[in-house]
C-alpha cells in the first residue's frame, strides 16, 4: 500500500546541505518533530514531497532525490536555511485533520499576489492546465504539503484563503510573488476523471470536473 500524508504539518524544518551521488541527490534537513521514533526507510513529506530517510541524528535527516524530483519541484530552488514543512508518514491509528495527501507533485504553481483580507491571508497563483482541471471550488488541495481548501479557481488562477495557523505554521508566510509552489491536487478528482473518461471512449471525450459535477454525483 502507498504511503499517505494528512496536510497537516508537524514542524518548520531547515535546509541544510545537498550531496551529489551517482544520478541522485541527497538532501540534509535539521529538524527535530518528524525524528521521533523515526527510522531508516521511513517516508517524511518535504514540501510536500515523499521521500525515503536514508540517514539521521539527533537534529537532523538525510534523505535521496533524484534530479528530476529537483527539477519538478521546488526542492530544486532551496538555499541553505531554506524553511520546510515537514510531515511524517500517517500510521494507522492517526487522527487525519487534512485530507489524504500522497506526496507525489503534480506541479508547481507561480505566487502572483498575497493579500490580507480581514484575519486571513488571500495567495493566488497560476496553475497549468493539466493540473487545473483536477481542481474545483470547495475541494481540497496541497500547496507544500499544506492541505487547504481551494476558494476559487477560474482562467488558470487558483485562489486560496489561509487561516492565521496555517499561515504561521508553515511556510508559507514566507512566500512572494513569483515564487514556485509544490501543488497537489486531491487523488479522488484524478481517479473520477479517469475512469469517468474511460467509460467515454478512451478519452476521446473529455468529461469537465466541476464542483457541481461532484455534487450531482454524490461525490461532495
Amino acid at each position: 500500500m502507498d504511503l499517505l500524508f494528512s496536510g497537516i504539518i508537524q514542524e518548520k524544518g531547515n535546509f541544510l546541505r545537498k550531496f551529489k551521488g551517482n544520478n541522485k541527490y541527497q538532501l540534509e534537513i535539521k529538524s527535530e518533530k518528524v525524528l521521533e521514533n523515526i527510522k531508516t526507510g521511513d517516508s517524511i513529506a518535504v514540501n510536500g514531497v515523499c521521500l525515503t530517510v536514508v540517514d539521521y541524528g539527533s537534529n537532523y535527516f538525510r534523505a535521496d532525490v533524484m534530479p528530476e524530483t529537483l527539477k519538478d519541484t521546488n526542492l530544486g530552488d532551496l538555499e541553505t536555511d531554506s524553511v520546510l514543512n515537514l510531515e511524517q508518514s500517517l500510521k494507522a491509528n492517526d487522527f487525519i485533520g487534512g485530507h489524504f495527501v500522497t506526496g507525489h507533485v503534480d506541479s508547481t504553481a507561480v505566487v502572483k499576489s498575497i493579500q490580507r483580507e480581514n484575519n486571513a491571508q488571500i495567495i493566488e497563483m497560476e496553475v497549468d492546465q493539466e493540473t487545473e482541471k483536477f481542481i474545483v471550488q470547495k475541494g481540497s488541495v496541497a500547496l507544500n504539503g499544506v492541505s487547504l481548501t481551494v476558494m476559487g479557481i477560474e482562467n488558470g488562477i487558483l485562489k486560496i484563503s489561509l487561516i492565521p495557523e496555517s499561515w504561521s505554521e508553515t511556510n508559507l508566510s514566507l512566500l512572494s510573488a513569483g515564487d514556485r509552489v509544490n501543488i497537489e491536487t486531491d487523488m479522488l478528482g484524478k481517479y473520477v476523471y479517469k475512469m469517468l473518461n474511460n467509460l467515454n471512449g478512451q478519452g476521446t471525450n473529455e468529461v469537465k470536473i466541476s464542483k457541481s459535477f461532484l455534487a450531482e454525483n454524490g461525490f461532495i
